[in-house]
């Protein structure tokens, strides 16, 4: 009677440390509204007080990039976003982002926009966020990123006060953001109302993209949605 052959574990730079894979529709940026697999990794360097994942900083499983490709490919969706926490924290996600391009998915990335982004594959779609003085985090941005940005990027603001929107205005202005890429202005969730940005927006004209958050409105603060 012969034994099973043991499956050899994966090297260390072929897995990644996992919150949770699940699907969805992808409540913001320009991809709202696509049935979206979402892959969230564990950890993140900084802590913004309006953070809604705050569950993603701590436990998660290591998973091989066969198990995690494997669940995205059994869950049926063309797009997926890999999140966190801060996904680039953990630097082997890189060749994760690489192989779901290759796989041929349309592929976002969500980051804080506190580590360097040139590595990532020009075919991911980054979403980097700047932190505005109120996030508490503003000391973080990595300026130099926006040089690495793309027309097919986005930039995203989440603003929590008009001294916030105010901010953001004037870093448009002096980066020309617009001229780089989307850029994002978001509500901070109970802190600065939907209409009163809106409204903001408009009076000055300004040639960004309003969002909201579609899947808070949809299932309010339901986590893994």
């Amino acid at each position: 009677m012969t034994s099973a052959v043991a499956q050899p574990a994966p090297a260390r730079d072929e897995r990644l440390k996992i919150t949770e894979v699940f699907l969805s529709l992808q409540g913001e940026s320009s991809l709202a509204g696509w049935p979206t697999v979402f892959v969230r990794l564990t950890g993140c360097p900084l802590r913004c007080h309006y953070c809604d994942t705050t569950y993603s900083f701590h436990g998660g499983q290591w998973r091989s990039f066969d198990e995690i490709l494997k669940e995205i490919g059994s869950l049926g969706a063309r797009h997926v976003c890999v999140t966190g926490g801060e996904p680039l924290a953990q630097k082997n996600v890189i060749e994760l982002l690489r192989r779901l391009c290759d796989a041929g998915y349309v592929v976002s990335l969500e980051t804080s926009g506190a580590i360097d982004v040139s590595p990532v594959d020009a075919r991911v779609i980054r979403i980097v966020d700047i932190k505005t003085p109120q996030s508490g985090e503003v000391h973080r941005n990595l300026w130099s990123n926006l040089d690495h940005l793309s027309a097919h990027d986005e930039i995203k603001f989440v603003l929590c006060s008009r001294e916030d929107y105010d901010w953001s205005k004037r870093i448009v202005s002096e980066h020309a953001l617009t001229s780089r890429c989307t850029v994002l202005f978001s509500p901070s969730h109970g802190q600065v109302g939907a209409r009163e940005l809106a409204d903001w927006i408009v009076e000055d004209r300004l040639p960004v993209r309003f969002q909201t958050q579609l899947h808070k409105q949809l299932w309010g603060e339901e986590q893994g949605r």
